[in-house]
């Protein structure tokens, strides 16, 4: 893990500096901060509009009583986009922007799922408890909850209408 992130932290400033230079000399030194500067507004901009849509979904999830997981992954990554885009540099910018995009959004949140999925279980008190996992099994979250609600379903239907 730390081995990645230091190439992280060393690989994206120097792609970074290239496009800068790149860029800067194809269409001068004022278009290029210009262009920055603009990014930067704009992505803060777009930002506040997606996270205030973001928390108006978590509310009303709240509301209905359904578990607003969804939208707390959708607004950590636009927590994540507006932190790129404040940073100067076209290679973060671009995947801020995409960040910020809803169909782009939705589809990292189900990449989340599907990985996450197999790590998390659900722990309810006083049910039975399952078998320990093998050895070289995945690292597992036990989540400890209360059951608000139960739609009891007769005998022989199937809960449609």
């Amino acid at each position: 893990m730390f081995g990645r992130l230091f190439l992280l932290f060393i690989t994206v400033p120097v792609i970074e500096l290239a496009l800068f230079l790149s860029v800067g000399e194809r269409i001068g030194l004022p278009v290029t901060l210009a262009i920055v500067l603009l990014t930067g507004f704009l992505g803060a901009w777009l930002t506040k509009k997606q996270g205030l849509k973001v928390l108006q979904g978590y509310r009303q999830s709240l509301a209905e009583g359904r578990l607003p997981h969804e939208e707390v992954v959708e607004g950590l990554l636009i927590l994540i986009a507006g932190a790129v885009l404040l940073t100067p540099g076209f290679l973060t910018d671009a995947i801020g922007f995409l960040l910020l995009t809803p169909p782009v959004r939705a589809a990292v949140v189900k990449r989340l799922q599907s990985a996450l999925k197999d790590r998390i279980r659900l722990v309810v008190p006083g049910a039975t408890t399952v078998s320990p996992e093998p050895p070289g099994a995945p690292r597992r979250a036990e989540l400890e909850g209360e059951v608000i609600d139960v739609e009891v379903v007769k005998e022989g239907s199937y809960g449609g209408g």
